[in-house]
This record gives structure tokens, sequence and C-alpha cells, in this order.
């Protein structure tokens, strides 16, 4: 208390002795300390970047969620939603996919994606086969100064680029040559997927510069998927027997359980890509919570109005729907406003599947379009609504609503045309080549004896 007395006395008495000073005198004085003041910053070193072991600890763990979110989770999910002679085609269909993706996504992918080339479009080849990443070398996160390891990060993205592969497969299920699939996918990360997270997650991308968001892939995984999905149902055709035999899920119970792992994976899928462990995933946790749960009860309802029972499997449908719905919007709205982003992708999701489509007529076997391509565009659309502070959101970005949801439209029109053109053109090249339907006799028998000789299940 006494040292604090007399700096306090020492502090007035120089105080005192400076408005003695004539004015140039004072001038001089404070100029002098301003250039002291400027010397000494410039002669301080710059602050250290920070790597948090709980921050890395959370990445892990979300790489291992969004992992978990493949096998078994979509395999499982896929699996039980088509008929028992190609449950295994699924599973393998899955597993090997996500091995193929991994070994792409070293080689050049996240090259592609996040390397140095400063390109709107994409990131270049200095990074191909992770050229000068080391177990030292780091990645930024959103806070300044705060850093992971990069081998962090390329894992994490890794996974990304994994289940988006994986969606497509939904479309075509119980149709598509094996061989032919794996080809289609190396060229279509390359072609499409590795371009479209560049310009919208890279600081140098074409969509991030338009200050577009995205937080976990609303554009980047599952509009993408849901394109390709598209165009690919179309150009393979339908299954044989659509329309006049019966196609139902063999299990509700293994696309339940599948179901359940994706919502559970699901949250290092959306709070993961905070990059962070702090309120950012706090928030992005509790959308993931509360969209999915509103869509959920938005889809029964509308099957107990419409259809007089509400099933396990529009339950499941609701569930997949609200997850996609706020991956975009996950770290940017309030949870209430992300109910409401649920519910309204739900209902326009439950219209697609059970009337467009059929109108439509064609064959996207486990409504991969219908799901996560409308769900995704609304998601996509509907988080410049949700961030806006009028709906609770954190307003991040700082865009009028209109501005952003103007914003947001362009960044998924290019999504939907980039992927669109390029994906006909693979699915055609692929075809020329080796084609991409297997015999009728083959189908009508089942893939998972005539593509893999082995059967799912030994009755």
């Amino acid at each position: 208390m006494k040292d604090l007395l007399k700096v306090s006395g020492l502090t007035m008495l120089g105080a005192s002795l400076f408005a003695s000073l004539p004015a140039w005198a004072q001038d001089a004085a404070t100029t002098t300390t301003e250039a002291a003041t400027e010397a000494a910053a410039e002669a301080a070193p710059a602050v250290a970047d920070v790597m948090d072991k709980g921050d890395v600890a959370w990445m892990m763990i979300s790489t291992v969620l969004v992992l978990f979110m493949i096998l078994p989770g979509l395999a499982l999910f896929y699996g039980g939603l088509v008929r028992t002679k190609n449950m295994l085609s699924l599973l393998m269909q899955s597993t090997v996919i996500t091995a193929l993706v991994i070994v792409i996504y070293v080689l050049w992918g996240y090259s592609m994606a996040f390397g140095d080339a400063p390109s709107a479009y994409w990131g270049g080849l200095g990074k191909a086969f992770l050229s000068g990443v080391t177990y030292e070398s780091m990645a930024a996160t959103f806070t300044a100064g705060v850093v992971i390891p990069e081998f962090v990060f390329i894992s994490f993205q890794m996974t990304f680029a994994c289940i988006t592969a994986v969606l497509i497969v939904g479309a075509f299920a119980e149709r598509i040559k094996f061989g032919a699939l794996l080809v289609f996918i190396a060229l279509w990360v390359t072609i499409v997927y590795f371009p479209v997270a560049h310009m919208v997650w890279d600081s140098d991308g074409l969509i991030y510069g338009w200050g577009a968001l995205d937080f976990a892939g609303g554009t980047v995984v599952h509009i993408n998927a849901g394109i390709a999905a598209l165009v690919g149902c179309i150009l393979v055709g339908k299954r044989v027997g659509y329309g006049k035999d019966n196609m139902a899920p063999h299990s509700m119970t293994l696309t339940m359980v599948g179901a359940s792992m994706l919502w559970v994976g699901w949250f290092g899928f959306n709070a993961g890509s905070n990059l962070e462990a702090n309120g950012g995933a706090g928030l992005a946790m509790i959308n993931t919570f509360t969209a999915t749960a509103g869509a959920v009860l938005v889809w029964v309802v509308l099957e107990m109005m419409l259809r007089g029972k509400a099933s396990m499997l529009g339950a499941v449908s609701g569930m997949v729907t609200g997850l996609v719905a706020v991956t975009p919007a996950a770290g940017f709205a309030g949870p209430v406003g992300a109910i409401v982003l649920g519910g309204v992708a739900s209902a326009a999701a439950y219209f697609f599947v059970s009337s467009v489509k059929h109108k439509l007529n064609y064959d996207d076997s486990l409504d991969v379009f219908g799901i996560h391509g409308v769900a995704g565009i609304i998601g996509a659309i509907g988080t410049a609504v949700v961030n806006d502070p009028s709906m609770g959101g954190i307003h991040y970005g700082g865009n009028a609503m209109g501005a952003q949801i103007w914003i947001q439209i362009k960044g998924v029109a290019i999504t939907i045309v980039w992927c669109g053109i390029a994906s006909l053109v693979l699915y055609k090249i692929v075809d020329m080549i080796m084609g991409l339907r297997v015999k009728e006799d083959a189908e009508r028998e089942g893939l998972d004896l005539t593509s893999h000789g082995e059967r799912a299940y030994n009755m």
C-alpha cells in the first residue's frame, strides 16, 4: 500500500511539473514520448502463434466423428434402405470410396483445395503429396494467432471429401458398376469437389471473396453431392422393375441405426468446423440439436396429416434433412432460428420426395437430391436469414439480410452450374469407356453376388 501511494505521489508530481512547462517544451516532450513508444513497438518481437491442446484434441475427436458418420453410419443408413440382395454392395461402395478419396486427398486433393496458389478457383499443386507439410507446420483457425497442426486440419477436411463422395452413390444404388463408380469418383472429386471447396472455404476463393457464408459445407458437401446424384441417376436410368416391383427398404432397423450414427457424428461435422473448442463450437452444437429436432417433427406431422401414419422412414428422412439444412448455418444461426430453418427444409424435402420426384419420373433410389440437394439449397440461402440479428443470428459478415441472400444465391448458382456441367461430362466419359450400368441379369440377381461374390446375409 505504501509503495502504491509512493508511485501515485510521484505521478502527481510529474504531472504538476509537466503542466508548469511552457507550451513548446510540452510539445517537444510529447513528440519525444510518442517516437519512443513507436520505436519500442517496432522493436518488440511479433506475437507467436498459439496452439491450444484443447483445440487440437477437439479437432482430432471431430475428425473421427466425421469418419464415424461414413463408416458405419452412412453405409448402414444406405444399406438398410436397399433390398437384401444389394446390402453388401452399399457397404462395399462406402468403404472403398472412403479409402480411395483419402489417398487422392493426400496426393493432390489438399493442395488443390487449400494450396498456396493465389487463384480464385483452385489451390495449385504446390502442396501435392503434402509437400512442405510436417508435424510442426500449423494451420490457422478463425481466431487470429490461434493455430492447430496442419496434419489435423488436413485429416478433418479429408473426411469431408470422403463423405461427399459416398453420399452420391445413393442416387443410383442397386444398378451401378463398381469399377465405373470408382473411376467416376476419382475424376469427380478432382474436377468438382476440390475446386468448389477452394472457392468456398479458401481465403483466395471466388465465393469466399464475395462474402458467402458456408459454415460446414452446405454448398461444398450437400449441394455438390445432390446435383451429382441427380445427374447420375438420370443418366444411369431407372432400376429394373421400378414402379412395378416391391423396392421397400429391407431393414428399417439398420437404417435407423445408421441415421442415429449420422446425427451423433454430425456434431463433429458442424461443431468441428469452428476449428476451436469455444463458444462458436457450442453454438454449432446446439443448432445441430435444434434444427434436426424441428425437421423430424415437421416431417412426422406432415405424414400424420397427409398419410394418416407416421413412419420410421419419415422420421429418419426428417432427421437427415434437418442436419443438412443447418450445416451451412450452424455457427451463424441462433437455436430458435435453426429450428425454423430445419422445419422449412423438412417441409420442402417432404414435398419433393413424395410428389415432385414422381411427377418428374426419375429414379433417385435413396432421395439424395430430394434431401441433400433440396435441403442444401434451402439451408445455404436460408443461412442469410437466420444469420440476421432479427432472427437471433450472430450477424457474421455484417451484411444486410437482402444483400447476404443475394450473395448466397450466387454461391449456390455457381456450385450448381459447376457441379452439374462437370458431372454430366464425367459420367459420359466413364460411360463411353467402360459403361456405367451393370447388365440386367446381374441387376436382377443383385449386386452383392454379381459384383462382389458375397452375400450380406447367409440364410
